[in-house]
């Protein structure tokens, strides 16, 4: 593994790399880095991690110095959630490689389900924007569920 690096599954480098804004693309993110980042929080909002079987050679490994420090936060949170352990974030090359892994994973079952959805989608923004929608009412209609207990009393 190349210390650290993000690396990008084979089967999705197409997808992230349409997902990102270009001459031939208008994809609803700006860098690799933001779709890297989305997907994992989408893997993580879905309890899904997959592990990376062929490492894509087109699209080059992330260099985890591009994230910012709060993307970088981030990867360290969720080290520490998935790991129940404080030291996942020390300084030595394993610690690194685990929080790497981690993150990944979490990006590559994140790639997978949007993945899925976009399938025969044409406008890209539009279907995210929608997920997202969808995802922003279902949790409000889950926490807004009757509760016939707060009459008892």
């Amino acid at each position: 593994m190349a210390a650290n690096r993000i690396r990008v599954a084979k089967d999705k480098a197409d997808l992230v790399k349409s997902l990102v804004a270009s001459k031939d693309t208008t994809g609803p993110f700006q860098t690799y880095v933001e779709v890297m980042v989305f997907a994992a929080a989408l893997g993580v909002k879905y309890k899904k991690r997959v592990p990376l079987d062929l490492i894509s050679k087109d699209l080059s490994p992330l260099r985890q110095d591009y994230f910012t420090s709060s993307f970088t936060l981030l990867i360290n949170l969720l080290a520490i959630t998935e790991t129940e352990n404080i030291k996942v974030i020390g300084d030595d090359n394993v610690a690194d490689e685990q929080r790497i892994h981690i993150f990944e994973e979490y990006a590559n079952a994140g790639l997978e389900i949007i993945q899925n959805e976009l399938r025969g989608a044409v406008d890209y923004s539009e279907r995210l924007l929608l997920i997202l929608s969808y995802e922003k009412t279902n949790t409000q209609q889950q926490d807004e569920e009757f509760d016939l207990t707060k009459f008892l009393s």
